[in-house]
């Protein structure tokens, strides 16, 4: 065997780009063969194949791993589905164009479709009283928290048993938001509840955000619920992660935000409180969004069907002259709310009840690929201790 075989310690470091403690681990893992140094006894020589084909699998695992990191924010797509899509700046659900199907369809059609389900609807079981708060969003985490303490995981279930627990989950959170057990459509429940004539435009303007907010493509909440299901939880509890996702300020809460950015326009007038953020390089909440570069088709659709308060489409209109970026979901959803005077928690729980709608669907397909999500993480620590 020749010299150049064999490297020296320098070099064999230098190729993997370790530290000494890291060549040494390789060794006693016997990952790389070692051998005296035939003109010094005191040096040791490490087998070159060895390093080199350690370099080569950690160049391999460097550019895995960049691709798996930059999918996770807004990147490549990184777990196939059947259910919704964003493409060419459209929405769909099962290859059908969402806005379309906000013309006619109510959310329960729509989460039949999106569970990959065909005909009538189907019969639901028994529902308890929802629990009691005055807090909407409290009635909502209570309510699946309750079933997901409960109902038996979702692995091993009959497509049909399955299907059902889903539609009655579905109500289940309806009533926790309604504050009472309730029948007919959803949307119609929802706008009794908050004072508004069931099957007047009111109860159709809630009907078409429960469609257009129903499932956004693999989302966090929707990622959530798909680790969830992963293994093999039951529909309230991928539900329930779903719900627990949507909570953050970055996804269902972001609403919350749009309203603080209304307040601050209603204090300082909206050119100010723009120039103001602009200035202080803040975002401003409710305009733009990376998916729609020429703007939220469902914002759109959503606006063509009631009147924002005028100061709220006076901020929208100076924002867009501004920057170039109109509103979007969050936006609308908060103005919709604030058109037809509904609870200030009403933006979040029709962004939850409709949001339910994906989370089952999701959690249903997660199941019926037997698989569990378990990513690795690329550990940026401290080097791990050398263990004889």
């Amino acid at each position: 065997m020749s010299q150049t075989d064999w490297i020296a310690a320098e070099d064999a470091r230098a190729r993997l780009g370790v530290r000494s403690q890291t060549l040494y681990a390789y060794v006693s893992r016997g990952r790389v063969q070692v051998r005296a140094d035939p003109h010094d006894l005191r040096r040791s020589l490490y087998r070159a194949a060895d390093i080199a084909a350690l370099a080569e699998r950690k160049q391999r695992s460097r550019k895995i791993s960049d691709v798996a990191a930059g999918a996770i924010s807004w990147g490549e797509p990184v777990l196939a589905s059947e259910i919704t899509t964003v493409s060419a700046g459209r929405l769909y659900y099962r290859g059908r164009d969402a806005i379309r199907l906000a013309e006619t369809e109510t959310l329960e059609s729509v989460a039949r479709l999106l569970r990959g389900g065909h005909g009538a609807a189907l019969k639901r079981t028994e529902r308890p009283n929802p629990p009691e708060s005055p807090d909407m969003t409290a009635r909502a985490f209570l309510a699946l928290a309750g079933r997901a303490a409960a109902d038996p995981p979702a692995r091993g279930r009959a497509p049909l048993a399955l299907a059902v627990e889903a539609a009655t989950l579905l109500d289940v959170l309806t009533d926790a938001v309604a504050g009472a057990v309730g029948g007919g459509a959803i949307h119609n429940r929802l706008a009794l509840a908050w004072g508004l004539g069931p099957g007047g435009p009111g109860a159709d303007v809630i009907r078409r955000i429960l469609v257009l907010v129903a499932d956004h493509e693999l989302n966090a909440s929707a990622f959530a619920a798909r680790v969830a299901a992963s293994t093999g939880a039951s529909l309230a509890a991928s539900a329930l992660a779903g719900l627990s996702t949507l909570s953050g300020p970055r996804h269902g809460g972001a609403t919350a935000a749009v309203r603080k950015f209304a307040a601050e326009a209603a204090q300082l007038g909206p050119r100010e409180a723009i120039a103001s953020r602009l200035t202080d390089d803040r975002a401003l909440p409710g305009f733009g969004h990376p998916l729609y570069p020429d703007g939220d088709p469902r914002a759109a659709a959503l606006l063509a069907h009631f009147t924002p308060p005028p100061e709220l489409a006076r901020l929208a209109e100076l924002v867009e002259a501004i920057t170039g970026q109109p509103p979007n979901v969050d936006f609308t959803l908060m103005a919709g709310c604030e058109a037809l005077k509904l609870p200030k928690d009403a933006p979040f729980a029709l962004f939850a009840v409709a949001r339910c709608a994906g989370w089952i669907a999701h959690a249903i397909e997660q199941g019926q690929t037997d698989s569990l999500i378990r990513p690795r993480a690329r550990y940026i620590g401290p080097e791990p201790e050398s263990v004889p």
